[in-house]
């Protein structure tokens, strides 16, 4: 049912949507995403926080299929046949304002359920844009023994902890039975011709002030990437997965390709930085 000041939240919307098995596409004009809800003073739910293992609760497990290095891209069409799939949407703070920057590594099963690990098909990360956008360019993963059809996410936004959770889709039948699912992670899909359409909003425990921009990380361009032994870590570098520098007099290896910016110096990232 509405809340006190009449909006329809997206909690409220997949808890409906668990109950009766359907998909929350119509409620309203259209399912309430996070991004409604800015400007209103309500804080909105965080997304899950996982903790790696196997423990299936309401937290989100990377599950064991995870590797580190993935390229970075927002397509992975070319990766194997099956059905298109675009998931879009935006990264939230606390206050339901955009943050650009955030980093999100997805991975997937092919359209027979497996999992390359090996190489990276089906593996990729991307940022945010200034909006705070996201766009997947994929296809719809497979199914494999004991699970749903669903996405895997690892989000960090720009000094913060890393962020793992799992997306959904609604009217799957494996939903009931996955003791893993949780409805708050469902997507909204909807058919487009041949291309099925995703959109979630994620929401992270990002400090921010209500009707104020989330600040754009800024970063000055110095410096070479790093190379062993002795690279310093510089924001506005160019980093390759391999890459090694020294932070306050510590060692640190590139996991991922990016490029460094303030509030993301190797302590603060374990998932682009690692101690060797």
């Amino acid at each position: 049912m509405p809340e006190p000041d009449g909006m329809i939240s997206r909690k409220t919307v997949l808890k409906a949507a668990a109950v009766l098995g359907a998909a929350p596409l119509l409620i309203g004009g259209g399912a309430a995403l996070a991004r409604e809800q800015a400007g209103t003073g309500r804080t909105p739910d965080l997304t899950p926080e996982c903790h790696d293992g196997d423990d299936p609760t309401v937290e989100q497990t990377e599950g064991p299929y995870f590797k580190p290095d993935s390229p970075l891209r927002g397509s992975m069409v070319d990766d194997g046949p099956g059905t298109r799939l675009t998931v879009s949407g935006y990264v939230f703070g606390r206050a339901c304002r955009p943050v650009p920057g955030v980093l999100l590594d997805f991975w997937q099963a092919d359209g027979n359920g497996a999992y390359d690990n090996v190489g990276y098909t089906f593996r990729g990360h991307q940022f945010t844009g200034a909006n705070g956008a996201f766009r997947l360019d994929t296809i719809v993963p497979g199914l494999y023994p004991g699970r749903t059809r669903h996405l895997h996410v690892k989000l960090q936004a720009p000094g913060r902890p890393v962020v793992t959770t799992q997306l959904y889709f609604p009217g799957e039948p494996r939903n009931s039975t996955d003791s893993i699912y949780d409805a708050r992670l469902l997507m909204n899909v909807r058919q487009n011709g041949p291309v099925r359409e995703g959109s979630y909003d994620f929401v992270l425990n990002v400090p921010q002030t209500p009707g104020t921009p989330s600040p754009t990380p800024t970063a000055t361009p110095t410096g070479t990437p790093g190379t062993p032994p002795g690279g310093s870590w510089a924001p506005g570098t160019s980093y390759r997965a391999g890459d090694r520098v020294t932070y306050s007099g510590v060692s640190y290896l590139c996991l991922q390709a990016h490029t460094a910016m303030v509030g993301w110096e190797p302590p603060n990232v374990p998932a682009l930085w690692q101690r060797p």
